[in-house]
């Protein structure tokens, strides 16, 4: 980020020894104000602590991050992550993998986690006084996991049967095949997050225990919360909870984000068609995008929205409103640390497949060439504003956004600032944008009742 809106420092939590003499500034807490009702603790060990106050509320969310993801692994453990996932609620030495879940529960909370390419997250929803509950809970399990052979082999089973499930959706497979077009399939961002057969088949508990100390230290995690609760007093509840395991040891110094350099270059764009015997064809058209760090991120946020963002977008209308060719058409981006994406996605009739590329390719040449308007400019950013607004009306989503300003950037941006800099969008760059990144030779991604050799024209 370009700006900061981190407070000063407050004074470090004074901690007391034996003899009442001040300890090392390594074993010091180190809290920050970085916004009005959002502090930033760093405990000793290097573990982060963020929290948002809303006393309007009468909920908590909680969410343990790890800065790990399938990008991380080598092409042998391609899918650890995703397993690891899987593992950590099968039990620790306090609690059996039910009253892991059903503790939660109890209480009318929910807990549930997901990987991505870039980090992990272990998450809960309670009422505002069973945080310390969720705090115990969750820093248990990820903390504390026993990967207990039989479960392995369990979640194994599990495992392969989510990812032939997946085989089964085309709509989210033909994602993945994209991927894979504009990035390899042996790369780490190319590759599956869920591993494949090949790969989770033959991984031993061994492999996957080393993975896990390997990786879960304390200045790759990060804690956030937000709800009703005090910051103080969710520091104390996480000091308890993870007092004599793995993450109360470290070097006292957070882990820096994630280089944005290295490891993702898109490959030479190419055509990828997966053969699936299904009523509708998945088709997805893209480029390289920009990464994260990418100052024209906001400016991408405007041009998606024109072009696939709502009904009210360019594809929307040309491609469904007038010409009744597909039920769901939109645009997309995704930003890595080094790398990024942009694709358009259209779901249509295996007939009517080569017209809806052939129209999506005209509607993206044309806006390459001639751009955008200015009345689409103001509609791109009202609706860029009112979905990241609207999108942090709950507990959940601020404790996420917490977590990924943290891990992923490094510093907060508030609400009022980040709109500021959508408002700070100009016409001319969008449209010096577009045509940058529409102009190039777009990857292609199909699943359907189609031949290998299948969209000639497109290749």
């Amino acid at each position: 980020m370009t700006a900061s809106n981190r407070g000063p420092a407050e004074r470090p939590a004074r901690v007391v020894t034996p003899s009442d003499r001040p300890t090392t500034a390594l074993n010091r807490m180190k809290t920050q104000t970085l916004q009005d009702g959002v502090k930033r603790t760093v405990l000793p060990s290097g573990l982060r602590i963020l929290t948002e106050s809303i006393p309007t509320t009468r909920s908590a969310a909680l969410g343990v991050w790890v800065a790990v993801g399938s990008r991380d692994e080598t092409p042998a453990m391609s899918g650890a992550s995703h397993f690891l996932e899987h593992l950590l609620f099968k039990g620790t030495a306090k609690r059996t993998a039910l009253e892991i879940s059903a503790e939660i529960e109890a209480v009318g909370g929910e807990t549930n986690a997901f990987t991505t390419k870039e980090y992990t997250c272990y998450y809960a929803r309670v009422l505002d006084a069973d945080l310390p509950l969720a705090v115990d809970v969750l820093c248990d399990a990820v903390a504390g996991s026993l990967l207990d052979p039989a479960d392995v082999e369990t979640e194994r089973g599990v495992i392969l049967e989510e990812i032939a499930m997946h085989d089964d959706e085309p709509g989210d497979e033909v994602h993945d095949v994209f991927i894979e077009a504009v990035f390899g399939p042996d790369t780490p961002l190319g590759r599956l997050i869920s591993g494949t057969e090949e790969t989770i088949s033959p991984m031993t508990r061994t492999q996957i225990n080393r993975f896990y100390r390997a990786r879960y230290k304390a200045p790759q995690i990060v804690i956030t919360a937000a709800g009703n609760l005090d910051h103080a007093r969710v520091v104390k509840l996480v000091r308890a909870a993870v007092a004599g395991s793995p993450l109360d040891a470290g070097t006292g110094v957070p882990a820096p984000k994630r280089p944005s350099t290295g490891g993702g270059r898109p490959r030479k764009p190419v055509t990828l068609i997966r053969h699936r015997d299904t009523e509708q064809a998945h088709i997805v058209l893209g480029c390289a995008g920009i990464n994260r760090a990418d100052d024209r991120r906001f400016a991408l946020g405007v041009l998606n929205n024109v072009l696939g963002g709502g009904m009210s977008s360019r594809l929307f209308q040309e491609i469904r409103e007038k010409r009744g060719l597909a039920y769901s058409v939109y645009s997309y981006g995704s930003q890595y640390a080094d790398a990024g994406l942009f694709a358009v996605y259209a779901g249509c009739a295996p007939g009517k497949a080569e017209e809806v590329l052939d129209l999506i390719r005209a509607e993206l040449a044309t806006v390459a060439a001639e751009g955008i308007t200015a009345d689409e400019l103001a509609r791109g950013k009202g609706m860029v504003k009112g979905s990241y607004v609207l999108g942090l009306e709950d507990t959940s989503s601020r404790m996420s956004r917490l977590a990924k300003s943290e891990l992923l950037h490094g510093d907060l941006m508030a609400v009022d600032e980040l709109l500021a800099q959508v408002d700070a969008v100009t016409l001319d760059e969008v449209n010096a944008l577009a045509a940058e990144l529409l102009s190039q030779p777009m990857s292609l991604a199909v699943v359907g009742p189609f031949a290998d050799d299948a969209f000639p024209t497109h290749r």
